[in-house]
């Protein structure tokens, strides 16, 4: 590249890791402080350089040359706190400000120089004004390009244009920044920015890389990179004040619809959609009202206006103080109303479905669902995610309707022919699953009560394989519905040890149910710490039901979770049994006790 780099103004706060300590931690920046990272100094306060502290010293020396010194560990999301009021009050002055690091910022030197008067008369402007704004001290360094004003800030300098190349040339290569490659040029004889300058770059490139090729042109004033400057983020939110408080759903809707239409287009204007809208009301009496809704496609105005309506009928038509499903409503008529873009994107930014567009069915499916949690709230429809897990409870999250469907655990993908079900946000019945209550198991029959079966997006499930009839503890190697070990799953990602063989369970009870297990002479069958069965398993009772012969089993599978947290720690061995009837079950032994956790198809 050609030409020389852009004249850059860059503002340096000195020791801003210990400044950044004194604004959010309260450490008075005045005394004797270091901040360590990896045992390591790598800032101090004035003071504790005056009694010999030094960057890069390990903490036991440092404390030995200081034994005063405060101590405080190294934060860069604090200092990147603490220096964000620092950039808005140079953005006061001038536009296009680039976060080198945080105690470090860089403008374009042009343009303040022209309207604040010169180079110099700019510098000392921004300098007063982050003094008087936010009482911190802080220099300034103009030159050609970011590295060398960065340089020239150190020593408060204004390197005349075309001056930076001499600026540099008289620097040690430790201002590079580069620790290993600074040391490897020392002890091959080159010193200074200037003699690296001088080597020809196809051998710096051959002997140090590409790194060391990018550090050579820096040293020699040839920083072409252009300012990343930051775009201070429009303010989309739209808010209305009422002078008479609204206290009908009917007046609220038309509030409502008036604002949506405001938000839309200021939304269009700047080429963006929402996909998660925050509705934020205030009442007369000064309750604050919030909820947020999210929506997996583009919320057009009409969309958007509807969800407001909604929300409104929610918060206005709750209930007056007695118990119920509906929240109480407030206790006065709103005078804001505030709606909050919390999620935008490009407007041509979301990919259309493989199919087309979503179908009239599908969006009465999420208009009804979003209605109902208007009403009742965000948890009142849930959906759930598959995700990790060793057992069926834990393989299952629910969250509510339009959250992110993320999974608890995470979980390889699917083998080949796996009957796993699959939840997702294009399928009403696939996606709202409400499981309460608990299975009655009595007698010869399974009774299942208050479990939504799925269907939708769910793969069919084909149920459990035959079962072994005289299966021992090594048939745990014969998963039922496998016929071979699992084997890891795609995208990296192992498959959990001791999780179940496919196919999943279709009903996973919310409690477990105790039962007993006996053989063929009558005796309780136990589980020793080997996992060895004392006899086959023959009968199964649940609770005080009647006795229901087992004609297959397999197992067991052990599972001995969290053995480092006595507290938490948990020990059980789970079987699959299948009844004379059809059905199978899928059980665990926990502390000696049978228990029922789930029922096969």
């Amino acid at each position: 590249m050609t030409g020389s780099p852009p004249r850059t103004l860059l503002l340096w706060c000195p020791d801003w890791p210990v400044l950044a300590a004194e604004i959010v931690d309260g450490v008075p920046a005045t005394g004797p402080v270091a901040v360590l990272h990896a045992n390591r100094v790598v800032a101090c306060s004035e003071r504790a350089r005056a009694e010999g502290v030094r960057r890069g010293l390990r903490k036991r020396e440092a404390q030995g040359r200081c034994p005063q010194l405060t101590v405080v560990e190294y934060d860069p999301g604090r200092d990147a706190r603490a220096f964000e009021p620092v950039v808005a009050a140079v953005e006061e002055l001038v536009a296009g400000v680039e976060v080198v690091r945080p105690g470090a910022c860089a403008v374009a030197a042009r343009g303040p120089g022209r309207y604040l008067g010169g180079e110099e008369a700019a510098a000392e402007r921004i300098i007063e004004h982050v003094a008087q704004s936010c009482l911190v001290e802080s220099q300034v360094g103009i030159a050609d390009g970011v590295f060398a004003a960065g340089l020239a800030a150190r020593a408060g300098r204004v390197v005349a244009p075309g001056g930076t190349p001499e600026f540099l040339a008289g620097l040690p290569v430790e201002a590079l920044g580069r620790s290993a490659l600074a040391d490897l040029l020392r002890r091959l004889g080159v010193r200074s920015l200037g003699d690296f300058a001088a080597l020809p770059a196809g051998d710096v490139l051959a002997r140090f890389g590409f790194d060391g090729a990018l550090a050579h042109r820096l040293a020699a004033g040839r920083d072409h990179r252009p300012l990343a400057v930051r775009q201070p983020p429009a303010d989309l939110t739209v808010t209305a004040d009422y002078d008479e408080p609204i206290d009908r759903v009917d007046a609220a809707a038309f509030a409502g619809r008036a604002l949506a239409e405001q938000l839309h287009e200021g939304l269009a204007g700047h080429g963006l959609a929402c996909t998660r809208l925050g509705i934020e009301a205030v009442t007369e009496h000064g309750q604050e009202l919030h909820r947020v809704w999210r929506h997996d496609g583009l919320l057009t105005a009409a969309a958007i206006a509807d969800r407001v309506r909604w929300q409104l009928d929610g918060w206005l038509s709750g209930s007056s103080g007695r118990t119920g499903a509906r929240p109480a409503r407030p206790t006065a008529g709103i005078i804001r109303l505030r709606l909050v873009p919390d999620g935008v994107i490009a407007q041509a930014g979301l990919q259309a479905g493989l199919w087309g567009e979503t179908g009239e069915e599908r969006e009465r499916a999420h208009r009804a669902l979003s209605r109902v949690q208007g009403i009742l709230g965000p948890e009142a429809v849930v959906t759930a995610v598959l995700g990790g897990g060793r057992s069926p409870a834990d393989q299952v999250r629910l969250v509510p309707w339009g959250d992110e469907r993320l999974p608890a655990r995470p979980g390889p993908a699917p083998l080949p022919g796996e009957a796993v079900a699959r939840f997702g946000p294009a399928s009403l019945s696939g996606d709202a699953v409400a499981r309460s209550g608990s299975a009655s198991l009595s007698g010869e029959a399974v009774a299942r009560s208050g479990s939504a079966s799925l269907s939708g997006e769910a793969v069919a499930r084909s149920g459990p394989a035959p079962l072994a009839g005289e299966a021992s503890a090594s048939g745990a190697a014969r998963a039922v519905g496998a016929g071979r070990p699992a084997a890891p799953g795609t995208g990296g990602v192992p498959p959990w040890p001791g999780r179940l063989p496919a196919p999943a369970p279709a009903v996973v009870l919310p409690s477990p149910l105790a039962a007993t297990v006996h053989d063929a002479a009558g005796e309780p069958v136990v589980i020793s710490a080997r996992l060895a069965v004392s006899a086959p398993p023959a009968r199964l009772v649940v609770g005080t039901g009647r006795p229901a012969e087992i004609v297959g089993w397999v197992g067991p599978w052990p599972v001995d979770e969290r053995w480092w947290a006595p507290a938490e720690a948990r020990r059980r061995a789970r079987f699959q049994v299948g009844l004379a009837d059809g059905t199978a079950l899928l059980l665990a032994v926990e502390a000696g006790q049978w228990l029922v956790e789930a029922i096969y198809d």
